[in-house]
């Protein structure tokens, strides 16, 4: 190896090392520039958004299988149902205009200025129109922990949990960017009762988005996955706890889960994601040949939760986890969601389940913090929570630790509002 291939990747653009988006990263969002309402698609770098729009404009971005303009769109699904040879290609293509030994955007003032964006002056929008959401239940220890309040110890898991990537359909809908308020919802709390959830719960979650779309009837060879997963994003699923408990008999979540949730706005791709991959937990029983893969793996992504009251407005930490608590993979859960024939589309929201991991401290819900109201949790000051309370904030975060820097996703966060009032 050559000194220069020994430096880091490092850009011209100075980037703190507790910063999430270094050129390591370069992950893709849609926002609002302060000086056009249009919305465009850019990466993050340091604390500056590259306009892609204006680069495709110029002709600086180009020779990657488009046929059209991809980047001068309010999402990225243009961009995503291209190939991931297609999506490669234009991350070497930035990287090599943002590495600090490349003069052609260095040095040209003037397009510094028209491209580069300060990240504070701009407005974050939804990156993809999502057209289906699943909702995944991949974590061991919080279906573990679940189960337990529910059946017991001794029946915590039901039978088909480690043969399956267990699953339910979402709402596409009302998935909402960060930054969003969330309104507490309405609905039945058993037999003849209508009113506001009172047990109001976030879920710690992690979700990644379909690229490349797949043909109905055609499964995805589990070892075809990859090809099909873009990038990833953090995902808080607002849940209603009450509500869910009245109506989860027979078919599952419904209302307490499709009132809103909530994503970041950066999408961090797989290919920036490569360094930190890591072994599956041991699966047994062993899964059937669909689900088997020698190449599949997990990711060390460490994940935290804060909470901010409205009355202190002071973040408390309430856990912190890792996505290599979950049992099931990225590509087991595609691989189970097509073995039927269904297709996805791009920009189709696969989402992992809440993130649970064994202590008590990573526990990714408020329902299993505070043990179903048994455990209530203390804050500063001397309140407690078991579930949200009005004019709560949730933010949620999460990084992969590189050598001197952070391959991270920001944050998703949102305030609980109260509910609306009803006649």
């Amino acid at each position: 190896m050559n000194q220069q291939q020994a430096q880091p990747l490092e850009s011209f653009i100075k980037v703190a090392p507790e910063s999430h988006f270094p050129i390591q990263n370069l992950p893709y969002g849609v926002f609002r520039p302060p000086h056009d309402p249009a919305p465009r698609i850019g990466v993050a770098i340091g604390d500056h958004i590259l306009d892609l729009a204006e680069l495709e404009r110029q002709g600086l971005l180009a020779d990657f299988g488009a046929k059209h303009r991809v980047f001068d769109r309010d999402s990225l699904n243009a961009f995503l149902e291209l190939s991931r040879t297609s999506w490669t290609q234009v991350r070497s293509r930035l990287t090599d205009l943002l590495r600090a030994d490349s003069t052609e955007l260095r040095d040209n003032n003037p397009l510094r200025q028209q491209v580069l964006l300060p990240m504070d002056q701009c407005e974050m929008l939804l990156p993809v129109a999502v057209p289906d959401y699943t909702d995944f239940y991949s974590s061991r220890d919080h279906a573990t922990n679940v189960g337990t309040m529910l059946r017991g110890a001794d029946n915590a898991l039901q039978e088909n949990w480690l043969h399956l990537p267990v699953a339910y359909h979402g709402r596409a809908s009302s998935l909402v960017v960060s930054g969003t308020d969330i309104q507490r919802p309405n609905g039945q709390l058993g037999a003849g009762q209508f009113g506001p959830s009172r047990a109001m719960d976030f879920e710690l979650e992690m979700g990644f988005f379909v690229g490349t779309e797949s043909i109905l009837g055609q499964p995805i060879p589990i070892e075809r996955t990859a090809e099909h997963i873009f990038g990833m994003v953090l995902v808080n699923d607002w849940s209603a706890r009450d509500i869910q408990k009245w109506e989860y008999v027979p078919l599952g979540p419904f209302l307490a889960k499709s009132f809103a949730t909530s994503i970041s706005p950066w999408v961090v791709t797989t290919d920036a994601l490569e360094e930190f991959r890591r072994p599956l937990p041991a699966q047994d029983p062993e899964v059937l040949p669909y689900l088997r893969w020698d190449a599949d793996h997990s990711y060390d992504i460490e994940l935290g939760v804060y909470l901010t009251p409205e009355s202190t407005n002071a973040a408390v930490e309430m856990t912190r986890s890792n996505f290599q608590h979950l049992y099931w993979s990225i590509h087991q859960q595609l691989a189970h969601h097509t073995v039927a024939g269904c297709n996805v589309r791009p920009g189709d929201l696969l989402a992992s389940g809440t993130i649970s991991g064994p202590e008590k401290e990573s526990r990714g819900s408020m329902l299993e913090l505070s043990w179903r109201g048994a455990e209530p949790l203390e804050l500063p000051g001397g309140d407690q929570r078991i579930f949200l309370a009005d004019g709560d904030r949730v933010t949620m975060t999460a990084w992969c630790e590189g050598d001197g820097y952070r391959v991270g996703f920001g944050e998703v966060t949102g305030k609980l509002l109260p509910a609306r009032t009803t006649s």
